[in-house]
């Protein structure tokens, strides 16, 4: 449903209709909001339209970022049952939830040190993950070129197809009746010190009971958002390709392969109809979303000293997309110091695997007003000088 609206009332505007705003909607409608309106100019797009869809909280995890590794996780275990909901709501529209499992490979010794380390690492957190030396993974994956050093094996970190994701998820809203605007939000209403709304490029407005501000990496720019209220969200670019593995070279990969070439993160997440996709540049670039021809190269030059029968692949696609990085890296998720204001924002590297838990905190926090212990590491006050999440801000 798409309206220009004008003068429009409802419980909860959504502002931002990529993954995570669509979610959150969704869920919203779900838990009683009686009128959920989501305004986006392209709803459906967004980083995720980019993203290769890995669920990967394990081989996702970084050096202090274990808070960010039990949502992550929760959010995982969430996805089984989020895809089939998704799936019924939606009318039969397939997510592509695939339960694959990952490995994390080296190539040469300083990896394969760096890998031995997280390893361990992963056992000291009570994590479940195997070790591999080069032999094993070839066998598990016998495209890996014959240098692999060894590895990592972890059963549980699974893919989704994030376009199907998205797909099901507008899908979902309409049949929930939430309103889709296509539209900008160009203003923050506040009065009273509150927020209450959102003028649109369509002249008209919404007012609004709550307002979830999920514009991802345009979040803090939202003219009328009170300063200090959000850090700055950077855009960090990412390029992607995708490919296509014609059916006599099937099954090419069998699950998803992560790897470390010359410093750079490299992964490729095979696809049960055929599309490989490989990711991704990390570039701090600001709100460019150009595809380079340098960018091409170095991910089919790492992923062919990965994987050396991939420039045997058609290529599809190449793109780029923003993804929305905190200062810390970790997702904005709750009330912030605006009365009436809620972020879902923030989710860098991890929007796609942190939707369904992301969904189920936020409208858990606009139902019964309180913040859910799981989110209370990521309320936007975390970076206020007075941080306290004790109380929240109705």
């Amino acid at each position: 449903m798409s309206r220009s609206p004008s003068g429009v009332h409802a419980d909860v505007l959504v502002i931002g209709g990529g993954v995570i705003g669509l979610a959150v909607a969704w869920r919203a409608a779900q838990r009683g909001s009686r009128n959920v309106v989501v305004v986006d100019p392209s709803p459906g797009g967004g980083a995720a339209g980019v993203a290769a869809g890995m669920l990967a909280p394990v081989t996702e995890l970084q050096y202090g970022e274990e808070p960010l590794l039990r949502l992550g996780m929760a959010s995982n275990e969430r996805y089984p049952a989020f895809a089939a909901e998704l799936a019924e709501a939606s009318g039969g529209e397939d997510t592509g939830y695939r339960r694959c499992g990952t490995i994390a490979v080296a190539l040469d010794s300083d990896d394969r040190e760096e890998l031995r380390d997280l390893h361990a690492f992963h056992q000291r957190l009570g994590l479940d993950s195997s070790w591999l030396t080069g032999r094993e993974a070839r066998r598990l994956e016998p495209m890996l070129a014959p240098g692999v050093r060894g590895g990592l094996h972890v059963a549980d970190d699974h893919q989704v197809d994030p376009r199907r994701l998205l797909r099901a998820l507008l899908r979902a809203c309409e049949r929930a009746a939430v309103g889709i605007h296509r539209a900008e939000a160009v203003e923050l209403l506040v009065e009273g010190g509150r927020a209450v709304g959102a003028r649109l490029s369509t002249h008209g407005t919404v007012t609004a009971d709550r307002v979830v501000l999920a514009a991802g990496p345009h979040s803090h720019r939202l003219p009328g958002l009170p300063e200090g209220v959000l850090p700055a969200i950077r855009p960090v670019k990412g390029q992607v390709l995708r490919l296509r593995v014609p059916e006599a070279y099937r099954p090419f990969l069998s699950r998803n392969v992560r790897a470390v070439v010359r410093g750079q993160h490299l992964y490729l997440v095979p696809r049960e109809d055929g599309e490989l996709v490989i990711g991704a540049t990390t570039e701090e670039q600001g709100y460019d979303t150009t595809v380079t021809a340098g960018g091409v190269y170095e991910l089919l030059r790492d992923a062919h000293e990965l994987v050396p029968g991939i420039t045997e692949l058609p290529l599809v696609e190449s793109s780029a997309g923003l993804r929305p990085g905190s200062p810390d890296n970790a997702p904005l998720l709750g009330p912030t110091a605006l009365p009436g204001l809620v972020a879902a924002t923030g989710h860098y590297r991890n929007g796609v695997l942190l939707t369904p838990v992301t969904a189920d905190l936020v409208a858990e926090y606009l139902t019964t007003g309180e913040v859910p212990d799981l989110a209370r590491p990521f309320t936007p006050t975390r970076f206020s000088p007075d941080h306290s999440t004790a109380k929240a801000p109705a």
